[in-house]
């Protein structure tokens, strides 16, 4: 179990989150949903050590493991997909995803089976990672992640930008990714997508929980209410 309890971050003299409390079970897809500015990748950052925060507002089982590095999170199993992918430009798809495989743990997600599962990257993973569709850039940019292999992977706008196939392809992986027992937390825009292919939810608005829940049987109009804080 991966959770955060009473978290408060931010920048300088803002504070971004207020006493958030989450969670997210081994095998569990979360989703974080809110509009712009709710706090939603300050969070994700939170927990995978790029914000700091008090070491006890995040637990990993019952181990505080907040205030820690990314590298020591990413070595106890968190990685995080950022917005934006980050892919290193200067490196092929396949180099990216070596680069990953190194400084992560050993896994059932070597890059055999990262081919295996996503065969495009097997045939253009001599390409410059940045050359490639937004897609292709986000698929990319999630192996590299896998290649760490996690326990828990955290998406930040996992399918903002795409294309609907591009879309469909991104969480026909994470299916495959949860299905082989990881727990994934993904922040998305599109509500009706995030209740979708999600077990639970948390809606953020100006860094406080202000609704969460199962997503299957949803209620719409309360969920549009919390995200649009009317």
């Amino acid at each position: 179990m991966l959770r955060t309890r009473s978290l408060c971050a931010g920048y300088g003299l803002f504070q971004a989150l207020f006493n958030v409390t989450i969670e997210v079970a081994l095998g569990e897809l979360v989703a974080l949903i809110g509009a712009n500015g709710a706090g939603k990748s300050t969070l994700l950052r939170s927990i995978v050590g790029s914000v700091s925060v008090a070491k006890d507002a995040v637990f990993l089982d019952d181990e505080p493991i907040g205030a820690a590095s990314e590298r020591r999170q990413l070595k106890r199993g968190i990685a995080l997909v950022p917005e934006g992918r980050r892919l290193f430009p200067s490196l092929t798809v396949l180099e990216n995803l070596l680069l990953a495989a190194r400084n992560g743990r050993r896994g059932m997600w070597n890059i055999d089976r990262i081919f295996a599962e996503l065969p495009i990257l097997g045939s253009i993973s001599t390409k410059p990672a940045t050359a490639l569709s937004g897609g292709q850039q986000q698929l990319v940019a999630i192996g590299r992640a896998l290649a760490a292999n996690p326990n828990f992977l955290l998406c930040d706008e996992v399918s903002l930008g795409l294309a609907p196939l591009a879309v469909g392809d991104v969480y026909a992986l994470l299916r495959k990714v949860r299905s082989a027992g990881s727990g994934i937390i993904i922040v998305e825009q599109n509500v009706s997508r995030a209740l979708g292919e999600s077990d639970r939810f948390y809606c953020l608005q100006k860094g406080r929980v202000v609704l969460e829940g199962r997503s299957e049987g949803a209620d719409r109009a309360s969920v549009a209410q919390a995200y649009f804080g009317v």
